[in-house]
């Protein structure tokens, strides 16, 4: 018999006020982006509009494209950016009532919010939803934003009746606790369940005045209403102080801001988006535009960052190039792996359960974005989708 020292009760009375780590993951799928469009430009056939743009604009240039992938790749990504493009162009849909959009009269902002909430309606009622929709509000930074952002959510939620699935409100400018902590109260009063999403645009949203970590404390306030996080390139370059031209994702100070909410967004179930690039693929520069966009979007993937902003119809078109062009560049790779991993067959790379978890989530990314089908994840990994949901969800 095995012999030990130590009293069990002695160590139950130890271990007694711990309690077991829990890791929460975010529900459902997440998109690749979200695209950004003025409330005053929303209409029914917005979706099909800026599929239709994205394709024009890569049927006008597909070299310019191709040049930026990898070469025995870039046929078949091409054929799937074009696929994608047509059957799913907008992933996540947000209808801009704040940067975007301005400061319009408040007659034309009540029928903007009016109007566009019996689009998304239309949208609810006859099938033709992109997977996720909502708006963003204005700010609470001054009580005139304040007034003004509440009344057109109000008005925006009396016209749409029920919101759909997948609909997300976006608070952005957050610079306190009680911001957060008011906003919650104020979506407590519809009397139904919404969730928001906060952006990190403030450097009040990194650190607090006292020098604490603040984004733990907004996910505290949101009391688990907390979707997502997504970074504001241009407000936060220029809160800390950088000049026009060094306002860019590529930042230092973005990378810092990003890895604080990589951290505390970890195992709360919240999602995080990277921000957005203002240099645009239009007119003479669709080359350059292209080019910065599928670089920025790289960068973000390569750091754990599978969302980000769109603010053009031609952004699409390297949003898609870049996203499957990650996965597909890695999938013999991470096939491998996981199937070292399932199979205990070794390998030269010895993984952890964590690492496993992150392959089959990454699998799953390829297949919610169309990168892959269940087809060639079978064949690649030999398993099922439903043996990667299992895997992906398993605790460390």
């Amino acid at each position: 018999m095995v012999r030990t020292s130590l009293d069990a009760v002695a160590v139950a009375a130890a271990t007694a006020r711990l309690s077991d780590v829990e890791r929460v993951l975010p529900d459902g799928r997440q998109p690749v982006h979200t695209c950004y469009v003025p409330a005053s430009k929303v209409t029914e056939d917005v979706v099909r509009s800026w599929g239709a743009q994205a394709l024009a604009a890569l049927d006008s240039q597909p070299d310019a494209v191709a040049a930026l992938l990898p070469g025995a790749l870039a046929p078949r990504i091409l054929d799937r950016v074009r696929a994608k493009l047509v059957a799913e162009p907008v992933e996540d849909l947000r209808i801009d009532f704040e940067d975007g959009y301005g400061a319009p009269d408040d007659a034309v902002e009540d029928a903007d919010a009016e109007r566009t909430a019996r689009v998304v309606a239309g949208w609810r009622d006859d099938g033709g939803l992109p997977p996720y929709v909502g708006l963003r509000m204005k700010s609470f930074d001054t009580k005139a934003l304040r007034e003004r952002g509440i009344r057109t959510l109000d008005v925006f939620l009396t016209a749409l009746g029920d919101p759909p699935p997948g609909f997300v409100i976006t608070f952005p400018k957050v610079t306190s606790v009680e911001q957060v902590e008011v906003f919650g109260e104020v979506l407590d009063l519809f009397g139904i369940p919404l969730r928001f999403e906060i952006q990190v645009e403030t450097t009040q949203s990194i650190v607090d005045p006292e020098g604490r970590l603040a984004i733990p404390r907004f996910l505290a306030a949101g009391r688990g209403r907390v979707s997502g996080l997504h970074f504001g390139t241009y407000d936060y370059t220029a809160g800390c102080g950088l000049g026009a031209a060094h306002q860019h994702l590529a930042h230092g100070a973005c990378d810092f801001a990003r890895n604080v909410m990589q951290v505390a967004a970890a195992n709360a179930g919240v999602r995080v988006s990277d921000g957005s690039t203002n240099v645009l693929p239009v007119g003479d520069a669709v080359a350059e535009g292209w080019r910065t966009h599928y670089g920025l979007v790289r960068r973000s993937l390569a750091h754990g960052f599978y969302q980000g902003w769109d603010l053009h119809p031609a952004q699409l078109v390297t949003r898609y190039a870049a996203v499957h062009a990650f996965y597909l560049e890695g999938v013999e790779a991470d096939a491998r792996r996981v199937k070292a991993y399932v199979e205990r067959a070794g390998g030269t790379v010895l993984d952890e359960p964590a690492t496993a978890q992150a392959l089959s989530s990454s699998f799953l990314r390829a297949l919610d974005c169309g990168a892959l089908d269940e087809a060639e994840v079978l064949r690649e990994t030999g398993l099922r989708v439903e043996d990667l949901r299992a895997l992906a969800s398993r605790s460390a």
